[in-house]
């Protein structure tokens, strides 16, 4: 592990020392107080010692006895927000006297790099040159991983300046911008966030329990860093139990499919080296089974041999003979094991090669130069290659899977519970209104489990938090060019967030299906994200009289005869079509094979046909990576992508 990696982990246990009372990041000058509430206030002192709490607003304080761990909280009454400045006094041995302080809504605004995405990040300072605004305050957490829940976090209250803007979140700032003009009371916004990282890293070891596979990673970062001098010996446990986890329900292992003499005459054949992308074993994330039979001179099989089989999507195991010869984890490796004369033989020989594919892409990624057997050490053309056809069996389809071995200590912030841990955790239990978010891309291929992880994720948030189902919104990724094989994984993350409105008391979503970019997975425009953000809110938090916040959300359809008619929630004063014309919707008959159709608007309904599918069953709108959409409502609000049928 590199030394950075082991004064991370030594970090992370570091014991607070108590004396003068002390409070987390979070509270500090120019703060913003939720208003009108019961809110915490904690910190640390001496073990026993009694601490006063009281705010300039309170007739009289409260107090509290630090525990034996030096830890101290209190709740206190909030006033309704009027503008004026307060103050917050913590008396100990010490005294804190907290200044400038305002009362009014605070937000925690989290997710991935569309809500860390600064004004400089988006070079945007002349739009910002003259924003000026006392009664809009901003904390950025600093960025902080973390393998075990955190007590505080870096960070200042700062009034909004142009200066302090441009190292602050657009999207943050966008959505807070528009509920101060709309509730004329001061606004505190919680930037939390970090570009490229996935939801499973946001989430707490506890609300992550319906995941195994995420837990069990987790629980192995907290072990190498409660024991950094160990690394070795815990990787390699950790490979043997992961090992016999899936021996324990892989079919292949415990059928002895490495077994040289296995009638393989049913099992189907594959070129080698390809992703499984375009064949088969496309919709497959699992453990599938490759053999093939390789014969040797005798002067070969009478010496080590090396076998090169290049890189493998995401982990595997290699058989000779039915003799364990070795395993690697990591997609981006080269595999090269030193086979031992004691597995070789003269003439055939059976490699057998167990790949677990953890989720996304899978197969042999490697180039033909790369699979070869030869002589240790010789080069690729003293080698013999295994480039070709080889023999393939599924043995465990889409179902969960222990989580991979952790070899190389990378831990990082896409790890689970990373940034929960660092960078929320210290955040808990300040008074809050409620969250924004904007997340999801980097759970791209993943949507089946989005659709329960984010779910997961929110009420993970409010069980900690525990002030009740605080309101939480969130923004539908935009569209985009995404690399890879599946042309519509992102309108399958998109469908993951629409099911998690079903899921989620007091969520709400904004669609950008109108702002995507199409070689830029970062939309410039974070005005209209902020603003739809800020329109759940009113209507939903704030009872404020908005004449829409969504864009058209499919309900139902019905088929009439060679069409298929489409029906709508928020319609808001009508369908319309940007530009004038319907397009990007697709039909399809029972046979599943969908082809572009015709569509019309009808009042609040959509007609969709075409003269191909005689006899349709369902229809897809804009169901593709890249693809914006013109379906709106009257109020320039978007409809999401859909698709009315559930096949795979």
């Amino acid at each position: 592990m590199k030394k950075w990696m082991t004064l991370a982990f030594l970090l992370c246990f570091v014991v607070f020392t108590y004396g003068d009372v002390k409070l987390p990041a979070i509270f500090g000058d120019n703060m913003v107080v939720q208003q009108k509430s019961k809110v915490a206030v904690w910190g640390w002192a001496d073990a026993g010692e009694k601490v006063e709490v009281k705010g300039s607003w309170m007739w009289f304080g409260t107090s509290v006895k630090a525990d034996k761990d030096g830890k101290w909280r209190v709740k206190i009454n909030t006033p309704a927000a009027d503008g004026k400045p307060l103050t917050l006094t913590i008396k100990g041995k010490n005294t804190i006297t907290l200044n400038n302080i305002l009362a009014g809504e605070v937000w925690v605004c989290s997710g991935q790099s569309n809500m860390e995405f600064t004004f400089a990040m988006l070079r945007l300072g002349d739009a910002i040159k003259d924003e000026n605004n006392d009664n809009i305050r901003l904390f950025a957490v600093q960025k902080k991983i973390s393998p075990v829940p955190l007590e505080d976090c870096a960070g200042t209250w700062e009034p909004t300046r142009p200066d302090v803007l441009m190292n602050f979140s657009a999207v943050a700032y966008y959505f807070g911008k528009e509920l101060y003009n709309n509730l004329n009371v001061p606004i505190g916004l919680i930037n939390t966030s970090w570009g490229g990282t996935p939801a499973e890293a946001w989430t707490s070891e506890e609300g992550l329990a319906p995941f195994a596979h995420y837990v069990d990673m987790a629980k192995q970062y907290q072990e190498f860093a409660r024991n950094p001098g160990n690394l070795n010996e815990m990787i390699a446990k950790a490979v043997s139990e992961w090992e016999q986890k899936i021996a324990a329900i892989d079919p292949g292992t415990q059928g002895n499919w490495q077994d040289p003499k296995l009638d393989v005459s049913d099992w189907k054949e594959m070129e080698q080296p390809t992703f499984w992308a375009g064949s088969d074993l496309q919709p497959v994330d699992g453990i599938v089974w490759f053999r093939r039979v390789t014969n040797l001179p005798p002067s070969w099989a009478r010496n080590p041999m090396e076998l090169h089989l290049g890189p493998i999507d995401d982990i595997d195991t290699v058989w000779v003979n039915g003799v364990k010869i070795g395993g690697t984890v990591g997609y981006n490796k080269e595999r090269k094991y030193v086979i031992p004369t004691t597995a070789l033989r003269v003439g055939p020989n059976v490699i057998a090669v167990r790949v677990v594919d953890t989720g996304g892409e899978g197969g042999f990624n490697g180039s033909k130069e790369q699979m070869r057997i030869g002589p240790v050490g010789a080069d690729v053309k003293t080698c013999a290659t295994l480039a070709g056809a080889w023999k393939y069996k599924v043995s465990l389809a889409n179902q969960p899977l222990p989580a991979a071995p952790i070899v190389d200590g990378g831990f990082n912030a896409n790890t689970p519970t990373a940034l929960f841990n660092g960078m929320v955790q210290p955040l808990i239990p300040y008074g809050i209104a409620g969250v924004i978010w904007y997340q999801g891309e980097s759970n791209i291929g993943r949507s089946d489990e989005y659709a329960q992880l984010l779910p997961a994720m929110i009420a993970d948030w409010r069980k900690h938090w525990k002030i009740g189902d605080f309101p939480f919104y969130w923004v539908q990724i935009a569209p985009y060019v995404y690399s890879g094989s599946n042309n519509s994984e992102s309108a399958y993350l998109r469908e993951a967030q629409v099911k998690a409105l079903a899921a989620v008391k007091n969520g709400g979503m904004a669609s950008t299906m109108d702002i995507g970019e199409e070689r830029d997975i970062h939309p410039k425009n974070k005005v209209d994200v902020g603003k739809r953000l800020a329109l759940n809110a009113l209507a939903k938090k704030y009872n404020k009289k908005v004449a829409g916040f969504s864009g058209p959300m499919y309900k139902s359809m019905k088929i009439e005869g060679q069409k298929i008619r489409l029906f709508f929630d928020y319609t808001n004063g009508g369908l319309v079509a940007r530009e004038g014309q319907l397009s990007e919707f697709v039909i399809a008959g029972q046979d599943k094979v969908f082809v572009p159709a015709q569509a019309v608007i009808e009042g609040d309904t959509v007609v969709v046909w075409s003269d191909q599918v005689a006899e349709p069953v369902a229809v897809r709108y804009a169901w593709t990576n890249w693809s914006t959409g013109p379906l709106g409502n009257k109020l320039g609000l978007p409809a999401s992508s859909f698709r009315t049928d559930d096949w795979k």
